[in-house]
């Protein structure tokens, strides 16, 4: 018998195989409530058949808006299994950008978590001509709402229950009509350059893709995987969604994205992926509590971790270690480094992937001597996620290592990494000639990063293709490399370089407010909030140490010694996804950046101590404000000009 090629039939041959396995939980009121393969096939069953009652036709668009639930997880089933293309949204997004997917998407029926999302949509809903319906879970808050464009959850299940017993064949000849070469679901690309773009993916493309990345990592339906990031993004729906329906491993939803450290320690996930800012904030978080430990303790960490950075790695990959070695690791192990990974929740962790940036050294060293499998990975939404990754016994800091399997990668004459594979998407929707422009005439997408392969024929990616530039005496200018460079330091958490066709590069720097904010109590250091915090001397001197190591760093670097970073600003506020500075996957957009504060770059490059700015912000509730502040311009010592002082 085939294998089954579209997600409801895997859903179907799981509830066949192991339907009173744990297929999925979710944490509500403090308390775990599990549904097996079994009982989800049931709740999607009459879910589609009532979607159906509401006139959802094969081909139709069903926006999908909330955390990560369960109900949630089963809408797109249902729609899969009618043919109906999901659209996950990004749960944060304000209405003005939810506004521009439910219409671009043709978006009519939408089911959301609550009444947060329900009041986003009727914002917007005379800009949405096809939006019908709101299908909501939560009722809380919702009484007294127009009930003629709203139904709840539950009557949708009522009255698919009730076409189940006319038509108990409905839900399995739907399904059946599937294809694999059908759209399986339709993910909005981040515009961190422009306006966003529906990307479709097809069954086949994910399920292909998903169950290469099973096979190599050896993963089974034995594995338990916390699915805490957007469902609008594709790493979600491919390690969550995806590779559960191919593996047939549980997935857990955390009560809240603030309760997730403590989920993670009561699931113990085995399989785990996290952006390096999550990686970043669960270190910030160990630091600041080793910074409250005693003395004795301190010193005992510091002991533990320099044996674990000595050994942990090696005995990760299987290399050979002295016997004196594995026994100090041990003894690290028992006494400081089991019990910070129970902290973490990663105890039980067998493989865990990081993307989307690059990561820093320190980070990367650090979770691997702990003894966490991670490993970096490299791809996009347009190609289903796997491009690259790193091969177990072969993990190097700067490489985002080899080909996945089935993925053919090659470097184009201009530099730019190019990608072939079983999961490289369909097209963007309503956007054919966008669609032309990414792909080569024989078949492969253009990523638009700059990268090369090293001798051992792993990837390494610079940077955006189109970023990468030069300084005005020729100098390599590589934005992206350097804002990461910035933001491995604990107390930088947003960058933003500037200098291409510049005499020399600079940057904007968002403090950390945690992990600054701690440093400064510790000096007895007063402050009010982000902007007065960001505005003292000591702050600055904070960054302009940090930002001079990355100069340190970049003069090692025969290709990139000329960009070092010679004039910085504290911003005084925290860039943010609702003033449109980063994308809702948190990536910087430079261009609007660059454009909202010319003012403030212009200073960088003129001959003047300091700046005046006035900020438009938007507040969580929706209001605006105007945040004013004078920025001083920071200098930063440059090797040229250490050793220039020097010879002095």
């Amino acid at each position: 018998m085939p294998a089954p090629d579209t997600f409801p039939r895997l859903l179907i041959e799981h509830a066949r195989q192991r339907g009173d396995r744990p297929a999925i939980r979710e944490k509500d009121l403090g308390i775990w409530q599990t549904w097996s393969w079994a009982q989800a096939l049931e709740q999607v069953r009459s879910l589609a058949c009532g979607l159906h009652t509401l006139g959802l036709r094969r081909g139709d668009t069903l926006a999908i808006i909330g955390d990560n639930r369960p109900r949630l997880y089963w809408a797109m089933d249902a729609a899969q299994a009618l043919g109906v293309i999901p659209v996950p949204l990004y749960q944060d997004s304000v209405a003005d950008e939810m506004a521009y997917v439910l219409s671009n998407a043709d978006v009519r029926i939408a089911i959301v978590e609550d009444q947060e999302q329900v009041d986003k949509i009727l914002e917007v809903r005379s800009r949405c001509p096809r939006l019908e319906l709101v299908v909501y879970d939560d009722p809380r808050g919702l009484r007294h709402y127009d009930r003629a464009v709203l139904r709840s959850y539950d009557d949708v299940q009522a009255a698919g229950r009730d076409l189940e017993k006319q038509r108990p064949a409905f839900f399995d000849e739907e399904v059946a009509r599937g294809q694999a070469a059908d759209v399986a679901i339709m993910l909005y690309t981040s515009g961190t350059t422009g306006t966003p773009k529906g990307v479709m993916l097809t069954h086949d493309n994910l399920i292909v893709t998903g169950r290469g990345g099973i096979q190599r990592e050896r993963l089974t339906a034995d594995e338990e995987v916390l699915a805490y990031l957007p469902m609008a993004w594709v790493g979600d729906n491919l390690f969550s969604y995806c590779q559960g329906h191919v593996a047939g491993f549980c997935v857990s939803c955390p009560e809240s994205p603030d309760t997730v450290l403590t989920d993670m320690r009561e699931i113990g996930p085995t399989y785990f992926f996290a952006p390096p800012r999550v990686l970043e904030n669960l270190l910030t978080t160990v630091s600041i509590r080793m910074e409250d430990a005693s003395r004795f303790k301190r010193w005992l960490y510091a002991r533990c971790m320099e044996v674990a950075r000595r050994w942990g790695p090696a005995i990760l990959d299987g290399k050979p270690v002295p016997a004196g070695g594995r026994l100090a690791y041990a003894l690290a192990d028992l006494l400081i480094l089991g019990p910070l990974r129970n902290v973490l929740g990663f105890s039980r962790i067998r493989l865990a992937y990081t993307a989307g940036e690059a990561i820093g050294p320190d980070l990367f060293r650090f979770y691997r001597a702990l003894g966490v499998n991670l490993k970096q990975l490299y791809g996009s939404t347009e190609t289903s996620v796997f491009v690259c990754i790193q091969p177990n016994g072969q993990v190097k800091l700067e490489s985002v290592g080899t080909a996945a399997t089935g993925v053919e990668v090659r470097i184009s004459e201009q530099g730019e990494v190019q990608v072939r594979s079983p999961g490289v998407f369909r097209g963007y929707f309503k956007a054919d000639a966008a669609t032309r422009d990414a792909m080569t005439a024989d078949g492969f997408f253009r990523t638009g990063d700059a990268g090369f392969f090293d001798d051992d024929g792993h990837l390494r990616i610079i940077d955006r293709a189109k970023d990468v530039g030069r300084l005005q005496d020729g100098t390599l200018f590589a934005p992206k490399y350097l804002e990461n460079k910035l933001k491995f330091f604990p107390f930088i958490k947003e960058a933003v370089a500037f200098g291409d066709r510049r005499p020399f590069a600079a940057a904007f720097v968002c403090i950390d407010l945690a992990a600054v904010g701690n440093w400064a109590e510790r000096r007895n250091l007063p402050y009010t909030g982000y902007i007065d915090l960001a505005g003292q001397k000591p702050v600055h001197d904070l960054v302009r140490g940090c930002v001079e190591e990355v100069n340190a760093a970049l003069a090692a670097d025969p290709k990139l010694r000329g960009s070092q970073i010679h004039r910085f600003l504290v911003l005084h506020k925290e860039l943010d996804a609702d003033d449109g500075e980063l994308t809702r996957t948190r990536k910087v957009r430079r261009g609007f950046i660059a454009e909202k504060y010319a003012s403030l770059v212009e200073a960088l490059y003129a001959n003047q101590p300091a700046v005046h700015v006035e900020t438009q912000v938007r507040f969580e509730d929706g209001r605006t404000g105007i945040v004013r502040a004078d920025l001083p311009i920071l200098e930063a010592m440059t090797v040229e000009d250490e050793t220039e002082r020097r010879a002095a």
